[in-house]
């Protein structure tokens, strides 16, 4: 069979399955890329794709595209998907699958937070961005980091919420997460009165208001490409000063500040629905700090007069 009809078939399955747009376009632009490189070594038929191009597919990602750990185990992973669904689909036996011996690479952990102090600088940023340049986007923007660091939700989920998917009777927000899973997640009494605030700038913006929470200027929901916009503007408006900042940078702030703050892990799991413990495992050993305290406590050394 070709490579480019198995390639459209598992696309097509993808999206009978109803996996996320985000997760599809994944798949796609990391098999587009695949296609091309198949095509530039006259490949064209699955049975001429052996476990030697796998590996030297990746390697030319790494060095002349420079993709980093991160991105190439983003590839990994997508074409580990591809040829198990062929295996799956009996187009391909177990033992001619070229990815069986493919592994991702050791990622070293290493996640910037920002600080205290850069959150409150985005925040006046977007106030004074509404002030001077109209009310509505400024104020959306500013609107987004408070739902973004009250509640650690993940870019696709945040352009997801509607109006009707915030309970305010009973505080909670009812989000869609990673692999279309819906759970509701707690909202504070501060973000209650921010969302409320909210509603009515939009009400008065659009004279009604439109199903999502977060849109255009036409009232049209916000885009995944659009949030990704609002982030390259403010790290072009900002500079330096405040780092690398991108949207899943404050579902770090939020997960590190709420564990600086003495919230367990298990609670934490649920609030930020990681399917292992074992992800939520890397935020407590980056930022925990029960066991420095307990060390500081009852270390003898400190019982020592000396």
């Amino acid at each position: 069979m070709q490579l480019k009809y198995s390639i459209r078939e598992f696309i097509e399955d993808r999206k009978f399955k109803n996996l996320s747009n985000y997760t599809i376009k994944m798949y796609d632009t990391n098999l587009k890329l695949f296609h091309e490189y198949c095509l530039h070594k006259e490949i064209i038929n699955l049975n001429e794709i052996s476990v030697s191009t796998m590996r030297k597919f990746f390697l030319e990602m790494k060095e002349k595209n420079n993709n980093n750990v991160g991105t190439l185990n983003n590839k990994i992973r997508s074409l580990k998907a591809f040829f198990n669904y062929l295996v799956e689909e009996e187009m391909m036996d177990q033992k001619d699958n070229p990815m069986r011996k493919i592994k991702q690479s050791k990622q070293e952990v290493k996640i910037e937070v920002p600080t205290d102090h850069q959150v409150k600088q985005i925040i006046r940023h977007f106030e004074r961005q509404a002030y001077r340049n109209g009310a509505y986007i400024g104020n959306r923007n500013r609107m987004i980091i408070i739902f973004l660091i009250s509640t650690g939700v993940r870019r696709g989920e945040l352009v997801n919420v509607k109006w009707d998917d915030i309970d305010f009777s009973n505080n909670t927000i009812k989000v869609f997460g990673k692999k279309r899973q819906i759970a509701s997640i707690p909202m504070t009494l501060k973000l209650r009165k921010e969302l409320a605030e909210w509603k009515v700038i939009c009400e008065h913006q659009f004279n009604e208001v439109g199903e999502y929470v977060f849109c255009t200027r036409s009232n049209k929901q916000l885009t995944d490409e659009g949030v990704s916009g609002i982030f390259k503007r403010l790290r072009r408006d900002m500079g330096s000063s405040i780092g690398k900042i991108h949207c899943h940078s404050f579902r770090h702030y939020f997960a590190s500040k709420a564990i600086q703050n003495g919230l367990d892990m298990t609670t934490l799991q649920k609030i930020l629905r990681h399917e292992s413990p074992k992800i939520t495992q890397v935020y407590v050993n980056l930022w925990g700090t029960a066991i420095h305290e307990q060390n500081e406590k009852y270390n003898p050394f400190n019982s020592l007069d000396i």
